[in-house]
């Protein structure tokens, strides 16, 4: 209990600095470069990195690839405690993070091994940097979904501001990844190389979700479990098994869970919201064709009877659901709300997704991401496996 609100005083005190820090400071830009399976080519200004084949191969491919080359994001964790003055506290968050690794599936113990290796990167800033989300309270995401009858489009608009401390440096080392697991669902993930975790995702079927942290839930549970599984973890392992929205919920139902959150989630036909503590997994469904989240929960099961506004979560959901009586929304109006939702040098990615299209629009490398303009990435032939190379005989 004293870990918990040891963390949550962390959480406290992100909330009240939180205009800390500008989004100014060093640039970067990730090399072109291939390794076996793996590619790190840009498309559309944005870096996209396509990894395949077991996790071991992934990890390797991710690590040559992207995060040698970012040799500064692992450190991370460690620069935001010392920003805050809790230096003191990294061996107890890294001892937390280890707790938890043997939960976490083999395949994804290896290709973080593998990560480590390849990139030269220390094995303990890994543990920490994949484990950290669920230790902490620091995310403060939006998110808007419109089911079809609702979209200009007639089809599922799923967008997301991703928030989150900055530090001056965090935002230029966005990455598209596509992973082409063996044997698994397609999918791509807008994240950060290093974590072998999903934070924003969508897979060849379609399924599409993004993660928004939450403090505190009405059923009392507890806000940390080390006993589950990392959340990122557990995400990709979704979008790899998982082809609709019916199917996540009775995966995520199963899995032991460590912490609270809203899940954002939507297939090609049907989007809400995944209302997660440790004990309960509640479905939040569209009103009216649409569905809001920041960082509260909002069902009857879990809403508490006074919440807290900590990063602005009332107003940043105010203002989404302000688009509610816009008639239909598309495209543009989606990317509007984010914007309105936006958090200054803390709204580090913003994407939008359309599932039937298996299409995304993507803005980060500065902040606010939602003042940027929106890239379209086609992912249909990035999902699909490349025809293997065939050495020519030579004759004679």
């Amino acid at each position: 209990m004293k870990t918990s609100f040891r963390w949550l005083g962390l959480a406290v005190m992100l909330g009240l600095a939180w205009t800390c820090w500008a989004g100014a400071g060093e640039s970067f830009r990730y090399p072109e470069s291939k390794q076996g399976q793996g590619e790190l080519r840009w498309i559309n200004d944005l870096p996209i990195l396509i990894v395949a084949g077991e996790n071991e191969a992934i990890g390797q491919q991710i690590g040559a690839l992207a995060l040698r080359h970012a040799q500064r994001l692992p450190h991370y964790p460690k620069d935001l405690l010392r920003a805050f003055k809790m230096d003191w506290s990294w061996p107890t968050l890294l001892g937390m993070g280890k707790r938890m690794l043997p939960q976490i599936p083999e395949a994804y113990r290896k290709e973080m091994q593998a990560l480590a290796e390849a990139s030269g990167v220390d094995h303990d800033l890994l543990i920490a940097g994949n484990t950290f989300f669920d230790i902490k309270k620091m995310f403060a995401c939006s998110a808007i979904l419109v089911e079809p009858d609702r979209s200009q489009t007639g089809q599922v608009l799923f967008g997301r501001n991703l928030d989150f401390p900055s530090m001056g440096y965090l935002h230029h080392y966005s990455l598209v990844t596509v992973y082409r697991p063996g044997g698994k669902l397609a999918h791509v993930s807008v994240g950060f190389p290093g974590m072998v975790g999903c934070l924003t995702g969508m897979n060849e079927k379609g399924l599409c979700l993004a993660i928004n942290e939450v403090y505190s839930g009405g059923d009392r549970s507890p806000t940390f479990d080390a006993k589950g599984i990392p959340y990122a973890i557990c995400l990709r392992q979704m979008l790899e098994e998982c082809s609709s929205v019916s199917e996540a919920i009775a995966f995520l139902s199963k899995q032991p869970r460590t912490t609270c959150y809203n899940l954002s989630i939507a297939d090609r036909e049907q989007v809400g919201v995944l209302e997660v503590t440790t004990k309960h997994v509640v479905f939040r469904p569209a009103q009216a064709g649409i569905c809001t989240a920041t960082n509260h929960f909002l069902s009857r099961e879990l809403a508490l009877p006074q919440q807290n506004n900590i990063y602005d979560t009332l107003e940043r959901l105010s203002k989404l659901d302000g688009f509610r009586s816009h008639g239909k929304l598309g495209l543009k109006d989606v990317a509007q709300a984010l914007h309105e939702a936006n958090l200054a040098h803390h709204t580090l990615q913003t994407i939008v997704f359309e599932p039937s299209r298996l299409t995304m629009h993507v803005a980060f490398g500065q902040t606010p991401s939602s003042a940027m303009p929106l890239k379209a990435i086609d992912c249909k032939p990035l999902f699909q496996p490349q025809p293997q190379e065939v050495t020519p005989k030579k004759k004679g």
